[in-house]
């Protein structure tokens, strides 16, 4: 037998302790974990706890626990929403088939948990917005699952809302981008399957009775389709809006949970184009990215604001100078020109509470809001007086809340 484990592989040394000559069907009960909320696989699956931590363990033909285990990887380096593999054992005695270990995704729950469990609220809705976003966030990254479905996620809460992780990419093809017709496919084949799973709900009596399976399948192409054109479709607008439209967009985006890379700004007599490249980022690279450019040290929601507003000011420095501008460039003339201007025009916060780049998040809001109003780009100059007048000005709160925590 032979073991394949993703570094760092110390995670595997209890694993490798384990009968892997055997069949999984075959194992000792005592060696292995029940996770009730697991979904329902087509191949023999089961769990194990070792140093701690929990595991998956699929048997699988050899050729395809390769292919899955390559795409799993290339899925973890970029940030993608799946669940993480760690090794393969292959070569096992008897021409047995090869099995794949992931780690698993804690606290996450199958669709048929979040409808079998009376103490979980749930709907279609709550499940069935986080497959699409799944979806979309694959086919932007070139993705085609070919096996999209309820069975196939897993969710996890994620501050009152779930969020769906792949679980299964035996399918899954990988692109450098898809073409309409290949995610169209990829969608209608997602509603089948839905359309079957609430259907087999349904007869087991777990599927509340109001819902109807078929319906709400049919609704999952068109939040597919509004959510790809709301993340993909390119703005235009005067050049006088030029500054807070392209904040505008980038904080829709945001709200949604995609992250920003590249911002295109094209301009013409007849106006301004943007046209906005995604990615998914890791836990921390909002922080990494900020730091890298400017030095400063942040929270991660304070460097994504910090990153889309110099992002947008370099776009208006390429726009203005006619000729590409680098990163760095841009991150040392904001730093200097945008951000330090207002942080020092703004007094410090006398309770302590608010550390410069939030006060400067701050300014960043009061500078949409009075734009949006305007219709037109305030500037940065006139944000920061009006913010001293009408926010900055106002007394603060009394403070009933719990100190120290």
């Amino acid at each position: 037998m032979r073991y394949l484990f993703r570094p760092p592989a110390g995670d595997a040394a209890e694993l490798l302790a384990l009968p892997w000559e055997l069949p999984l069907e075959s194992w000792d009960p005592d060696l292995l974990l029940e996770v009730p909320q697991r979904g329902i696989s087509r191949h023999v699956v089961r769990f194990v706890s070792c140093d701690g931590f929990v595991y998956a363990l699929k048997e699988i033909a050899e050729s395809l626990a390769r292919r899955e285990y390559s795409l799993l990887s290339g899925f973890e380096d970029d940030g993608l929403p799946a669940v993480s593999v760690l090794g393969l054992c292959v070569d096992r005695p008897g021409g047995q088939q090869a099995i794949l270990v992931t780690r698993y995704l804690e606290y996450s729950m199958s669709y048929r948990y979040l409808f079998s469990s009376p103490r979980m609220e749930h709907s279609v809705e709550r499940l069935l917005d986080p497959l699409v976003e799944l979806l979309v966030r694959l086919h932007l990254a070139g993705i085609y699952w070919g096996d999209c479905s309820l069975s196939n996620t897993l969710f996890r809460l994620d501050a009152g809302n779930l969020a769906a992780y792949l679980v299964d990419a035996e399918t899954a093809e990988r692109h450098s981008s898809l073409s309409r017709a290949r995610r169209e496919y990829d969608v209608e084949m997602a509603a089948e399957k839905v359309a079957g799973e609430l259907m087999d709900l349904a007869a087991g009596g777990v599927l509340p009775v109001e819902i109807d399976p078929i319906e709400v399948a049919e609704g999952l192409p068109v939040r597919y389709a509004a959510l790809w054109d709301e993340v993909t479709h390119e703005d235009v607008f005067r050049l006088d809006e030029q500054r807070y439209r392209v904040a505008e967009r980038l904080r829709r985006l945001n709200d949604l949970g995609f992250d920003v890379g590249e911002v295109e700004l094209v301009t013409s007599a007849e106006g301004a184009r943007l046209r906005v490249d995604l990615r998914v980022a890791e836990p921390g690279q909002q922080r990494r990215e900020l730091f890298r450019l400017t030095g400063l040290e942040v929270q991660e929601g304070q460097a994504r604001r910090l990153l889309n507003d110099l992002r947008s000011f370099r776009a208006y420095l390429e726009q203005r100078d006619g000729k590409p501008v680098a990163e760095t460039t841009a991150g040392h003339h904001w730093l200097n020109e945008v951000y330090r201007p207002v942080v020092e025009a703004i007094p410090p916060d006398p309770t302590g509470r608010r550390a410069p780049a939030e006060i400067f998040h701050e300014v960043l809001e009061h500078r949409w809001l009075v734009s949006e109003r305007a219709g037109r780009d305030v500037g940065t100059t006139a944000a920061v007086r009006s913010y001293l007048e009408n926010v900055a000005a106002l007394p603060d709160e009394p403070d009933g809340g719990v100190v120290g925590e």
